[in-house]
């Protein structure tokens, strides 16, 4: 009898990892409450918003899907023409884990500016999609920033902090920087490199790189410059961003994303 109690025991135990796997695929939810936001397969519940361009507007099939990729391409491009370009996702977060693998392709448009050169971003707490103005540049958020080894040598670190229309505390005063750099060393352009962000709403973020945490700030919130076009009853300088939504950036570098999830904090 014990025997038997025992076998039954490792046959549920089996049956409920057997459950978890199945629960991982693409497109469904996550074990451990990981939900993927890219399905692998279209851009369903995600909306575009192109410099110049009117909400939804996908300007020459910008961002588009090969191979289970999001891809930002440009081959249907004649010029650059600042089209600076975000892919939201279509719900807001607060508190979360956000967890992604990007991988820069060779594309890069000779008008878009020097410094878009192997450079990308994820962008957070970002103001509603709904609200950016055709001719907006950039959302009101923060940005994961992405970056590559250009071939000079020079070190390049990827997960850094940039801040369109925001400010940020970092070492506990808010930095002047647009930019604060992180920790991560630097990377091939064409290699898959995994990123993640911790959001506690409108207190602490933590960037990581392939599994090191490579930078940390806190009380992310609107300020600063370097966004332009904006509607100004938007844009309330010091007011705490709590959440916000998230967007993958096109700056005239191709890029591919994949393996997009998020799982929610309390």
């Amino acid at each position: 009898m014990k025997k038997l109690k025992s076998i039954l025991f490792i046959a549920a135990i089996l049956s409920t990892i057997s459950c978890v796997v199945v629960n991982t695929a693409k497109g469904g939810k996550a074990s451990e409450d990981w939900q993927y936001l890219f399905n692998g397969k279209n851009l369903e519940g995600w909306v575009v918003k192109v410099h110049h361009h009117e909400l939804g507007d996908n300007y020459a099939n910008t961002f588009r899907v090969s191979d289970g990729k999001i891809q930002i391409n440009y081959d249907d491009y004649d010029v650059f023409d600042e089209r600076f370009a975000h892919l939201f996702y279509k719900e807001s977060f607060s508190s979360y884990h956000l967890k992604f693998e990007y991988k820069f392709t060779d594309q890069w448009l000779k008008d878009a500016p020097v410094y878009t050169y192997r450079n990308s971003g994820v962008m957070f707490h970002s103001q509603d999609p709904k609200t950016i103005l055709k001719d907006q540049n950039w959302p009101i958020s923060v940005e994961y920033q992405i970056l590559a080894d250009e071939g000079n040598g020079v070190p390049r670190p990827t997960g850094n902090m940039c801040s369109p229309g925001t400010d940020v505390l970092y070492n506990t005063k808010i930095d002047p920087r647009h930019c604060i750099n992180s920790s991560s060393k630097t990377y091939k352009w064409d290699q898959w490199v995994s990123g993640e962000l911790m959001v506690y709403a409108d207190s602490l973020v933590i960037h990581i790189v392939d599994g090191e945490e490579v930078l940390r700030y806190s009380k992310p919130q609107i300020g600063g410059a370097v966004a332009d076009g904006f509607d100004p009853a938007i844009k309330i300088d010091g007011k705490l961003l709590k959440e916000g939504y998230i967007g993958l950036q096109s700056e005239g570098q191709g890029i591919e994303f994949r393996e997009i999830k998020i799982k929610k904090l309390d």
